[in-house]
């Protein structure tokens, strides 16, 4: 399949899609003859002899900053991404979450009419590579910041941040299962009595996995880590969410759709709080009505219908917040007519070239995160058993098997007698029946959920984060 993938990718690709044919407008950096002509600085004389250096352009001269630029536009092909940094990657990434989702749809489509028993999701894997691979890409992002001497502000950040996301995640940890519902206790009890009995069956003594507060603390350095990894990605997306409100002033539905796509988090989060939302949407009864207004499946479905409505709409209005973010090239130059003094002609040019050249990178950063959130979401609902269903008809949940006895198993770690190839065959496919029992649909829905919790929170902490900071620096 991932030869397939690398043959469909040069001639059917997503990601090149998204940068190339949805109108991206780049803007050139002035040439040399152009800024000479604007600057009225006359051309150096060629050096003859031992002062000229083969192979080297030694043209560097310097213009007044106030220089009156006009940028020429360009739009963005695909002989101009291709030699980005992290287009690879970029490409690699969207591509492959857009096949993964293929399978996935497939997959559900197959199972809402022929429901598998014991045949093996292979979705499921095929979500798990694409969060490896989104992890593994943010990851390369943030490493870049412990890199060189230039990146302390940056490496400082990143720093703070993760003890502050371990911190608040300590405390997320700790809050009552009927205030905020992320099933981590329910999980927690379900996989210590199978994990327990499993190994009660192999024939070894145990008082259970790790204690409770082991494995939280854990989980809380996860969330630490997936914060950190969260925060230069949530304050570029808050720097293009500010400027594009700003070039959309005159398109009212179009800024409405940017706020509802940027709060949508929120909206997401609060869905996890259980007094201000299950509670609300599934136990009060307003006058006049009589019942509530939700199932608790229905909520169960609304609530992940809800976050993948928001990814799709985060997703679609992707190339409104790129050309924002190429809009910087131009905005740097009227800020620099403000300034004072002279700049080199290189610097110049680095200056302008620099918002594109990284284009693929501000682009990592804004679909990672969605594409965690997403598969999070996607396998939330398939290992926890939920169903696409409940918001059209009352579809009952099938009941966990945490409460049923793990089938017994032979002892697979006791004496080794002589046994035949087949018997040893038999005997680890019940092994791994029994494994399978202890990581019951209590224990994803509490683990998964979580994840798509804390993502989504993630996702919200760090871009209002980056626009308090926005704002701070616009009326100052």
């Amino acid at each position: 399949m991932v030869s397939v993938i690398q043959k469909l990718g040069p001639h059917y690709s997503f990601a090149r899609w998204i940068l190339c044919s949805t109108g991206l407008i780049r803007y050139l950096y002035p040439t040399d003859q152009e800024l000479r002509a604007l600057a009225g600085v006359p051309k150096d004389k060629p050096k003859k002899g031992k002062h000229a250096e083969n192979g080297k352009n030694g043209e560097v001269f310097h213009v007044p900053r106030n220089l009156e630029i006009t940028l020429e536009s360009a739009q963005v092909s695909s002989l101009d991404v291709i030699h980005l940094k992290f287009y690879t990657e970029f490409q690699w990434l969207v591509d492959f979450s857009l096949y993964a989702s293929m399978v996935y749809i497939l997959t559900e489509v197959y199972n809402y009419y022929y429901p598998m028993k014991e045949e093996f999701n292979l979705s499921m894997l095929w979500c798990t590579l694409v969060l490896g691979f989104a992890l593994k890409t943010l990851l390369s992002l943030w490493v870049q910041y412990f890199k060189g001497e230039e990146s302390v502000g940056e490496r400082s950040t990143c720093i703070v941040t993760g003890f502050s996301y371990l911190l608040v995640a300590m405390m997320v940890l700790i809050i009552d299962e009927n205030t905020l519902e992320i099933g981590l206790d329910k999980a927690y009890v379900s996989f210590n009595e199978s994990a327990s009995a499993f190994l009660d069956n192999q024939g070894l003594s145990s008082s259970g996995p790790a204690s409770k507060i082991v494995l939280k603390f854990f989980l809380a350095l996860w969330c630490g880590l997936l914060g950190s990894l969260f925060t230069f990605p949530g304050l570029r997306m808050s720097r293009m969410h500010w400027d594009s409100l700003k070039y959309c002033r005159e398109r009212k539905l179009l800024q409405l759709l940017l706020n509802i796509s940027f709060a949508s988090p929120f909206l997401l989060v609060i869905l996890w709080i259980k007094p201000v939302s299950r509670d609300y949407l599934t136990i009060r009864i307003f006058s006049g009505m009589n019942g509530p207004l939700m199932t608790a499946q229905a909520f169960e479905s609304m609530r992940l219908v809800a976050v993948v409505i928001a990814i799709l709409l985060r997703l679609a209005l992707m190339p409104l917040y790129l050309q924002s973010y190429l809009n910087l090239a131009s905005q740097r130059i009227e800020d620099q007519k403000k300034e004072a003094g002279r700049i080199t002609n290189t610097d110049l040019q680095k200056k302008i070239a620099a918002v594109f050249y990284y284009l693929c990178v501000v682009s990592l950063q804004y679909v990672a995160p969605i594409i965690i959130c997403l598969f999070f979401t996607l396998m939330y609902k398939t290992l926890g058993g939920y169903t696409w269903k409940g918001l059209f008809r009352d579809v009952p949940i099938e009941e966990c098997p945490a409460d049923q006895p793990p089938r017994a198993v032979p002892q697979i770690f006791g004496e080794n007698d002589d046994k035949s190839v087949i018997q040893t065959a038999q005997e680890f496919h019940l092994a791994l029946d029994s494994l399978k029992q202890i990581f019951t649909t209590d224990v994803f829905r509490g683990l998964l959920g979580f994840a798509t919790w804390w993502s989504c929170f993630t996702w919200f902490a760090t871009t209002s984060m980056g626009m308090v900071y926005q704002s701070y620096f616009a009326t100052t």
